[in-house]
């Protein structure tokens, strides 16, 4: 190899490792019909967030979320509508794509783990105050935007 053939190669960087993962926005009725958002607190980071978690090898996005919420918080849950993503870098200045879908509890319980040490349902308008990241509060948005016409028509049923 010649020198400047081998000056190039030092030179290049190498490849950027991106994190991909994904989660849910857990979402009910509460009471009179308010719509309610399940937020995590992780003990180990001192944050309010939702659920997620890195991609496993030869994993789906959704069946990393399904599985990533049901660790995290207990619950088995029913995939819905893609919601969107946010971008960041994480803790080892990595690049990190996370998937979000909104998701319906339909079974299992809450227990203090590793990674989470309470689970909080609050309502929509709540939330925002509760989250400690600006990135989950732009989901939020989107998740207010997209259940905007749900709650209307939920509105005109009981009006």
């Amino acid at each position: 190899m010649s020198d400047e053939a081998a000056t190039t190669l030092e030179a290049t960087p190498p490849p950027v490792e991106l994190v991909l993962a994904a989660g849910g926005l857990l979402v009910r009725d509460g009471p009179a019909g308010v719509r309610e958002l399940a937020l995590v607190h992780r003990p180990n980071r001192v944050d309010w967030s939702f659920p997620k978690g890195k991609v496993e090898p030869h994993e789906s996005l959704t069946a990393c979320a399904l599985r990533e919420v049901e660790e995290e918080t207990g619950l088995r849950c029913r995939l819905g509508r893609f919601v969107g993503t946010t971008q960041y870098r994480d803790r080892k200045d990595r690049p990190k794509v996370v998937a979000y879908w909104t998701m319906e509890v339909v079974g299992g319980t809450f227990e203090q783990n590793d990674e989470v040490d309470e689970v909080r349902w609050v309502d929509l308008a709540s939330a925002p105050a509760l989250l400690t990241y600006d990135r989950d509060r732009e989901l939020l948005e989107l998740l207010v935007l997209m259940d905007a016409p749900r709650v209307r028509r939920r509105l005109r049923r009981t009006a």
